[in-house]
């Protein structure tokens, strides 16, 4: 997938498998969050393609942030990136220019552990992560297909390093027999500063079986985690920012949320995206280049 046609037709092949859309939003054009700040007691926002691009900050987010909590807005980062522990991740966001608290982050992979038991798994992870924060035996998946087959269950965590030799081995072994799979990250692809990477999301969907689980957005698991960091905070007074219309438009929507579609810097980058949310149905509350 190469672009932003190819990526929506790609989400819409899968739409059975999504949260239904409740009802459009209106999709107002607004010029920054300032403008529908009242509106709001919190802000959740998705890191790439709207606080950074693979590992460079976009220009003024930082500072858009900063100026919501003066504002007294509670600040989230619900991220579908599953390959990082939450030490690393903090220090990631930190090096871009966004430090965050403790509560104010949620990731995909938070949701995936809570959903590992203490059978032996076969993590698909990036060659970096230590895997020091899973549950009971791992082992990591790569170019044996003995590994394989001997998990209990699959956890795929990262695409970093994963390819087709690796996918059919893994193809093969769920053929063979049927096991658990976690799918870690949801999203099909990742906006980086060389275009667009092929994420979890993408290669579980050639996968056999029907013990598959995707967590991250647009699915509840993470939203449930933010919320409960949000005691109070009524549904309609949370604000999900994101540039993918069926991860964190979708999602976000089917939790009563608001939303607001950035274009500028992730996966709809330089094109219009009103003929796309015409066509799917998936219509922000608001829509601005920029956060």
């Amino acid at each position: 997938m190469k672009d932003a046609s190819e990526v929506f037709a790609a989400y819409e092949a899968i739409r059975a498998r999504l949260p239904a859309m409740p009802s459009p939003g209106a999709g107002l054009q607004i010029g920054s969050l300032i403008e529908v700040a009242p509106e709001m007691d919190a802000v959740v926002f998705d890191a790439f393609g709207v606080l950074n691009v693979g590992d460079t900050p976009i220009p003024g987010a930082a500072e858009r942030v900063a100026e919501l909590r003066r504002m007294g807005i509670s600040v989230r980062v619900l991220s579908n990136a599953a390959s990082y522990d939450r030490d690393t991740a903090f220090r990631k966001f930190e090096r871009l220019g966004f430090p965050l608290a403790p509560q104010e982050l949620v990731t995909s992979r938070d949701a995936t552990l809570r959903a590992m038991d203490r059978r032996v798994w076969g993590v698909i992870a990036a060659p970096e992560d230590r895997l020091a924060d899973l549950p009971g035996q791992c082992i990591r998946l790569g170019d044996d297909p003995a590994d394989f087959d001997r998990a209990e269950g699959i956890v795929f965590l990262s695409s970093s390093g994963w390819n087709d030799a690796r996918q059919a081995h893994l193809a093969r072994s769920l053929n063979m027999r049927a096991r658990p799979v976690l799918i870690g990250n949801a999203d099909l692809v990742a906006p980086r500063e060389t275009g667009l990477s092929l994420e979890p999301g993408h290669y579980a969907q050639s996968l056999p079986g029907d013990q598959l689980r995707l967590f991250g957005k647009p699915f509840a698991d993470v939203y449930d985690l933010t919320r409960a960091t949000l005691p109070g905070v009524p549904a309609n007074r949370i604000a999900m920012c994101g540039d993918t219309l069926h991860t964190d438009i979708l999602g976000a929507t089917a939790q009563g949320w608001r939303t607001v579609l950035v274009t500028a810097d992730g996966l709809f980058a330089g094109q219009d995206t009103k003929p796309f949310e015409a066509s799917s149905g998936i219509i922000p509350d608001w829509r601005l280049a920029r956060i």
